[in-house]
């Protein structure tokens, strides 16, 4: 399946650290920017971070699966050796994780791996990986 690439635009504090976590450490390509704004190429679709001097962390989980899950959070949805690897280079990074690199919904249609983090900016990303990429969509 062929999908066309989402555009997400999203509040952060600090466009340097926003610059080191999505281009240093998650290894986005860097797009256009300004100095209010950075695109950035997140696996294939466009996510710009929009500098938003005094915005404060919200932090609000509902629970899924038994854990509590950070909303609002965006992500990607990675093949399986790709999320494996950017997990290990996150823990070799010390990234302080929401939920720790797990697989959840074990067994079911919708098993996937996961992980959750903060950007500096306190905006949270679920990357995951599913064990059938085929049943992305599939219900329980």
């Amino acid at each position: 399946m062929t999908l066309p690439p989402f555009h997400l635009a999203f509040p952060v504090h600090d466009l340097d650290a926003a610059r080191s976590f999505y281009g240093g450490l998650l290894g986005c390509p860097e797009g256009r920017s300004s100095d209010e704004w950075i695109d950035y190429d997140f696996f294939g679709h466009q996510i710009v971070a929009h500098l938003s001097r005094g915005m404060a962390p919200r932090r609000h989980s509902n629970e899924v699966d038994g854990h509590d899950v950070p909303v609002p959070h965006f992500g990607a949805v990675l093949p399986m050796e790709e999320w494996r690897a950017l997990a290990e280079k996150l823990k070799g990074a010390g990234v302080e994780f929401v939920m720790e690199p797990t697989i959840r919904f074990e067994g079911l249609p919708g098993e996937q791996a996961t992980m959750f983090f903060f950007d500096p900016s306190g905006n949270a990303l679920e990357i995951k990986a599913m064990r059938d990429p085929a049943k992305l969509f599939a219900k329980n």
